[in-house]
């Protein structure tokens, strides 16, 4: 066994953490999984080693972590952000605990999966060298992120640990969890039914899910990465009406209610980066176009 194709992906039985050990298993490489819960049957690999433990309790954590790996990726944390108390800790607290550990032995490369709520109300396009700052970011989980990016990078900055954060916009694809903004519209357009929205006048960017793979791992191979923060996204924002119309083009269906659903107060009306870094640093930029990857996404949708 090649001692470089050896992967832990933190949170893999989520919807990125799938399609990465997805890519990963078709790369040759040995996929480990730590999450709380198991996969759901459209998200299992059976070549894939789960584990099942609670990133937030060090000394489980340590006990499940007993070999060493050449990659790391963190894409773990709670997802239900209505729990502020458990969506800190395990984007935060959990970041330290799984970097703790890998002190004492240091893969090739550690990803850490960060946010674009990271640079609160800057903005955008939004660049990484923006000074980002916890006053403006309303939500806990943009707060958690952007404390788990800086720890990460004073690691790197301190010890050379080879630490890399990726700031994802939104990533969209097959096998999405349903509670989605896309999965929503997707079903609700296919069902040909009514269903509530904004009025849509936010600006968002999309990057399909095997973009984003493709970013994590060009992140974990490209030693230019280490130490760095690099947005990954599409760089040309959409007007969230203007996609909703287009999933109900190409659904042929579909009745959005919008103005029915309140922006939130924490939501910035325009989300979109530069992502320029990550053409240099890792050579990366998405190939697949939101209308080509929107078909593939609802077209996923239909069989499910």
């Amino acid at each position: 066994m090649n001692p470089k194709n050896n992967i832990l992906i933190v949170g893999g039985t989520g919807f990125i953490g799938y399609h990465l050990a997805k890519q990963s298993l078709k790369k040759g490489w040995r996929v480990t999984s730590i999450s709380t819960n198991p996969p759901k049957k459209i998200r299992y690999l059976s070549k894939v080693k789960y584990i099942r433990c609670d990133i937030t309790n060090k000394k489980l954590l340590k006990r499940s972590i007993r070999e060493p790996f050449d990659y790391v990726v963190n894409l773990g944390g709670y997802v239900d952000h209505s729990n502020r108390k458990k969506t800190f800790k395990s984007h935060y607290e959990g970041c330290k605990n799984l970097s703790d550990i890998f002190l004492k032995k240091i893969p090739l490369s550690f990803v850490q999966i960060g946010s674009s709520l990271e640079y609160g109300n800057s903005n955008s396009p939004q660049k990484e060298n923006i000074r980002c700052s916890l006053k403006s970011i309303k939500s806990i989980y943009g707060r958690a992120k952007l404390l788990s990016s800086r720890y990460m990078i004073e690691l790197f900055k301190k010890k050379k640990f080879p630490s890399t954060v990726l700031r994802l916009y939104l990533v969209y694809g097959p096998r999405q969890d349903a509670n989605r903004f896309l999965p929503i519209t997707i079903k609700g357009c296919l069902k040909n039914r009514k269903f509530p929205c904004s009025k849509g006048d936010q600006l968002r960017d999309f990057v399909h899910v095997e973009d984003a793979v493709k970013a994590i791992i060009r992140a974990l191979t490209n030693k230019n990465a280490r130490g760095q923060i690099i947005n990954i996204g599409s760089g040309r924002p959409k007007k969230i009406k203007n996609v909703i119309e287009k999933v109900k083009k190409i659904s042929k269906g579909g009745f959005p209610q919008y103005g029915m659903f309140k922006v939130r107060k924490f939501e910035v009306p325009k989300l979109y980066p530069n992502i320029e870094k990550a053409k240099k640093k890792i050579d990366w930029k998405p190939k697949i176009s939101f209308e080509k990857g929107l078909t593939k996404t609802i077209n996923s949708f239909k069989n499910i």
